[in-house]
């Protein structure tokens, strides 16, 4: 009887321990979030950075289950020259991303299916200027490196960022694309 409940308890015991979570915390300083977005009537655009403010990966047995994100949006910056100053200023008021009531914006992970070992389709939920919605996008992971890249576009209107410029030719797009780099 005790070899049959200690024989039990084993296989409770390593079935518990195979779906445990584990949290694995993001490099922020290695990690990357650039920004652009096009005018609407001709070439050209802006585009940036911003910086991760801290985040985790979820990992359930040897997969990527989950995680959740923090975007300190007060690190918003342009890089394509010329309108730094004043396009950052912009940006930040409350017609755009209104940084002063909502100085941050969070990803969280819901969902993850694996193609194969390393690509995999994600559902997550993005709170801007806290809205939050679902959003998906397809991902890769490099074990090498210890990081995940995605590229995916969002209708900057779901969250209430409807500047648009009384003139049609300074327009942007209603897209805001995003390349990101998640590094462990």
């Amino acid at each position: 009887m005790k070899k049959r409940i200690l024989s039990i308890a084993i296989v409770i015991c390593s079935t518990v321990s195979s779906y445990a979570q584990e949290h694995l915390k993001m490099d922020a300083s290695k990690s990357e979030l650039k920004w652009s977005s096009d005018y609407t009537f001709y070439f050209g655009g802006h585009y940036g950075t911003v910086q991760f403010k801290e985040g985790y990966f979820i990992k359930t047995g040897d997969k990527i289950t989950g995680g959740s994100f923090i975007i300190d949006m007060n690190t918003i910056a342009n890089v394509d020259g010329g309108y730094n100053e004043g396009l950052v200023s912009h940006l930040k008021d409350h017609d755009f991303f209104d940084v002063e009531k909502f100085p941050t914006a969070k990803l969280v992970i819901t969902e993850v299916i694996y193609q194969d070992s390393v690509h995999m389709d994600i559902r997550a939920n993005l709170t801007i200027k806290g809205i939050t919605l679902p959003i998906k996008y397809n991902a890769k992971a490099n074990y090498k490196d210890l990081e995940i890249t995605t590229k995916f576009k969002i209708d900057r209107m779901r969250w209430g960022i409807d500047f648009n410029h009384k003139l049609k030719s300074e327009a942007i797009s209603d897209a805001i694309a995003f390349e990101v780099k998640l590094s462990l």
